[in-house]
């Protein structure tokens, strides 16, 4: 059976890390190429599409020594941006400013030395941000076997 935790809590502690308000994340510990798949598959599922995919990871594998750092921080992560027409052009005509939200992204790492896959996104504000929120959340859950 998948073993699956949720990385951030309602009332997270104070020690809890600055982006605990800001992200919201599910671990497995499917491998992240598995993870990947059921991300892309979870997305187009909802009759969306990928606009992009940004290896970061591999960027910043690739440039620590241009910058002076031999820290591997991920052993693989990706970014995935994409949008939805119709909950952008609902969100945006409650506020244009919700524009600024848009592209929607969902990320998936893996960390050196680590057996889990992390897969999430950022968190909007209240108001019709939330339902993009409830759509990145079950696009997440079900990347990570927690649908």
């Amino acid at each position: 059976m998948k073993r699956l935790f949720c990385a951030l809590t309602l009332g997270a502690a104070l020690s809890a890390p600055a982006y605990a308000d800001q992200a919201v994340t599910y671990s497995t510990t499917d491998s992240f190429d598995d993870v990947v798949f059921a991300l892309e598959t979870a997305i187009i599922g909802q009759g969306l599409v990928i606009d992009s995919i940004s290896h970061t990871g591999d960027m910043l594998e690739r440039t620590k020594a241009d910058v002076g750092s031999d820290v591997t921080l991920f052993t693989k992560a990706d970014i995935f941006s994409f949008c939805s027409a119709s909950l952008s052009r609902k969100a945006m005509e409650a506020d244009h400013m919700n524009l600024i939200f848009c592209p929607y992204d969902i990320f998936v790492f893996t960390r050196p030395g680590s057996d889990e896959t992390v897969v999430g996104y950022r968190t909007f504000p209240d108001g019709p941000m939330q339902e993009v929120q409830a759509l990145l959340d079950t696009i997440a859950r079900e990347a990570a076997g927690q649908d």
